[in-house]
């Protein structure tokens, strides 16, 4: 579901950064000005998407922020908190699919209290998008107007689905 909900809102970023360009200027960083194209930058950035960054993710945010924050605030906010420093470190289209991914992972630490449990989905989902941007090398799933709509409903489902799911579940967290 996280990744219809993604794949969304990067709709709706596109969108927005169509209609208002100057919006870039405020979140485009760009760190490597090299060519994207060498194969090896391809397999160092599939690695660390898919194996380091969740490892080392799950461990920062879930695994000592969130058992920091417990001891000053309730879960629930140690559990947002985390949320919304691990959404600011994504880019502009995906802040608000990484804070509720986040929230996700979260609430299997807390549930499992087992931080494999996280890192485990965490590189299941990163795993899954990185082989979508790896198939989709014509650009379809931005340039095609029926698979754009058929996400974007998805999407939509997605996020009322996932939001329900997680107001119950943080509502049932002590």
């Amino acid at each position: 579901m996280n990744i219809f909900l993604s794949y969304g809102l990067l709709y709706l970023s596109n969108y927005l950064l169509a209609v208002c360009p100057e919006i870039n200027n405020l979140f485009n960083l760009q760190i490597f000005s090299g060519n994207a194209n060498n194969s090896l930058i391809l397999i160092g950035g599939f690695i660390a998407t898919v194996f380091v960054s969740p490892v080392c993710e799950e461990l920062i945010f879930r695994g000592v922020l969130i058992n920091k924050l417990k001891v000053i605030v309730p879960t629930t906010f140690a559990i947002l908190i985390s949320s919304l420093l691990f959404a600011s470190l994504h880019p502009y289209g995906s802040i608000m699919s990484a804070f509720v991914f986040a929230i996700c992972m979260a609430i299997f630490y807390i549930k499992t209290e087992n931080i494999l449990v996280p890192i485990f989905a965490h590189f299941l989902n990163n795993l899954f998008a990185e082989v979508i941007v790896i198939l989709d090398k014509g650009n379809i799933l931005f340039t095609n107007d029926f698979i754009m709509i058929v996400i974007s409903i998805l999407a939509i489902i997605s996020g009322i689905v996932l939001t329900v799911a997680l107001i119950g579940e943080l509502n049932k967290i002590k």
